[in-house]
């Protein structure tokens, strides 16, 4: 091991990350080849994974990249609010890419400046959606496992977050997973998946995903048959997550979130509901990034399709009054459930 990756290594230990592994640029040549026997898989996926071709030569555009230093870090320690249990995906309410009050956010930009300032590296990273593909360097780096529902699995399960940066020194350290490959015949993730994105293991459709659909994607929502099937989920999904058996006792509630206590009560259905447009854009847009400013009526169409899915009699009220909303999308989804379940009654 060089002194520079062992330093890099003793830094991230004491900034509390999970793990840590780097390795020569030349690693995700093959990750390259994997993406394309995914899309030669599942076709119609092309229109979601035509923007992360970019992941797969990140030399195009950092030619003086030679390593790749991944970090992990858990999030499976942090208590679940009761009223977003189920309702929103876990990783986006530990979402450490976007908060800067999170410990794992400030630990981030701190390793980049320890490589920059005292180690002397150059360093290229993207916050947001990642460098490299994380997952197959992660795993290049021996750092753990993807498993059947195309999660990154470490000894804690699924419920962690990986960071990558380029670097312009030659440095490699690698470990050696001894995590155990998904129980034979296991298909609880699939089975679990209600829209069938996860046909088969290592494998989507993330067009038809519940977490694509209630957040990036979905812009027709109110016209999306599979809607009926995202049962309680608002924004986001851990359904073949919650399923595994490998992420069975990995979820300890030990920590508090930072700031997400007093955010949680907000982000109850009938608030959601009836949220400002201003409230929207200072409070909840800038830790759930994957919707704008301007597109809270998305919110507000997931939860009247949450609300049609989850006796739907007892939100009459609310579906009703949002016939009158100001947005068009929101109108149709309350309209379209209205004339479905209530209009007979009139």
């Amino acid at each position: 091991m060089s002194a520079v990756a062992r330093l890099i290594r003793d830094k991230a230990n004491e900034l509390g990350y999970e793990k840590c592994g780097i390795i020569p640029v030349e690693a995700l040549e093959e990750y390259g080849d994997k993406f394309e026997e995914r899309l030669q898989r599942v076709p119609a996926s092309e229109p979601f994974y035509r923007q992360q071709r970019r992941l797969i030569s990140p030399l195009a555009d950092y030619p003086w990249a030679k390593s790749v230093v991944v970090l992990i870090s858990r999030y499976g320690k942090y208590k679940v609010p009761d009223n977003v249990k189920g309702h929103i995906g876990k990783s986006y309410l530990y979402d450490i890419r976007v908060d800067p009050r999170s410990r794992e956010y400030q630990n981030g930009v701190e390793l980049e400046r320890y490589m920059q300032e005292e180690l002397g590296l150059k360093t290229a990273t993207n916050r947001k959606f990642g460098i490299v593909g994380l997952r197959w360097a992660a795993m290049q780096a021996g750092l753990g496992i993807i498993r059947r529902n195309n999660f990154f699995y470490t000894e804690n399960g699924s419920w962690v977050h990986l960071e990558a940066w380029l670097t312009d020194e030659e440095v490699e350290l690698r470990d050696e997973t001894r995590l155990a490959p998904c129980p034979k015949g296991c298909s609880r993730c699939t089975q679990a998946c209600p829209t069938g994105s996860l046909s088969e293991p290592y494998t989507m459709q993330p067009l038809s995903c519940i977490s694509f659909l209630t957040t990036f994607g979905g812009r027709d929502l109110p016209n999306e048959p599979l809607s009926r099937k995202f049962g309680e989920c608002i924004y986001g999904c851990d359904l073949c997550q919650d399923a595994c058996p490998m992420n069975r006792g990995k979820w300890e509630e030990t920590s508090e979130f930072p700031g997400l206590s007093d955010l949680a009560p907000e982000l109850s259905p009938e608030n959601i509901l009836s949220m400002s447009e201003e409230f929207y854009r200072v409070k909840v847009q800038p830790k759930f990034f994957y919707l704008n400013g301007e597109e809270l009526w998305k919110w507000k169409v997931n939860v009247l399709s949450y609300m049609r899915n989850n006796d739907p009699k007892s939100h009459e009220a609310q579906i009703s009054h949002a016939r009158r909303n100001e947005h068009e999308k929101v109108r149709e989804m309350a309209d379209s459930i209205w004339n479905e379940l209530f209009a007979h009654e009139r």
